[in-house]
């Protein structure tokens, strides 16, 4: 009687590396097989593109807390540039009225106004201007400055009524003037 030994399995040649670049017909590899490497290769960049959904939470997340501790200090900076600027704006304006007070012997009146400052008003013999190189600017927030000649609190009073354009107020709302800044003279009354 024959004895009926288990079938032996045979084993699988395993795949080595070949040196065609793509798949010899003796050898069992797909390597370099572009229709073979496809679905393996879209699995994994599949897995590998874009981010999740919380990942990307996270960031927003994080943009939006920086966001929220730059913007309030980078915003009290700017309100504190603007009325720099219009300190700066009043002490030039300042500077002219004097040029051209010593060059007329009197400053503008307050129909006259800054524009005296760049084109000679009627009547004024000995100006030599213009006291200003470009026209008069507005203030910071683009309102016009207020001169008034003679002044309540020197020869003349300059002004802005600064971010909200209204007389009075504090900080960046807060009036900047040519006599609180020191260049408006007092007056010879």
């Amino acid at each position: 009687m024959r004895s009926i030994a288990a079938p032996t399995r045979r084993a699988r040649p395993t795949a080595r590396p070949t040196a065609c670049p793509t798949a010899c017909p003796t050898s069992r590899t797909t390597r370099g097989n572009p229709t073979a490497d496809r679905p393996r290769t879209a699995a994994r960049a599949g897995r590998r593109r874009g981010f999740t959904l919380i990942e990307l939470l996270v960031v927003v997340v994080i943009i939006g807390l920086l966001a929220g501790i730059v913007a309030p200090r980078y915003f009290g900076q700017l309100g504190k540039s603007n009325i720099s600027v219009a300190r700066a704006q009043i002490e030039n304006f300042g500077k002219a009225l004097d040029q051209y007070r010593i060059d007329t012997g009197s400053y503008p009146t307050t129909s006259q106004g800054l524009q005296a400052l760049v084109v000679k008003p009627d009547g004024v013999d000995k100006w030599q201007g213009p006291y200003l190189a470009k026209q008069v600017p507005a203030d910071p927030w683009g309102r016009a400055y207020q001169y008034k000649s003679p002044g309540e609190h020197g020869d003349y009073d300059l002004l802005s009524y600064g971010a909200d354009g209204q007389p009075g107020g504090s900080g960046e709302n807060g009036d900047i003037t040519s006599w609180d800044s020191g260049t408006a003279p007092a007056s010879g009354k």
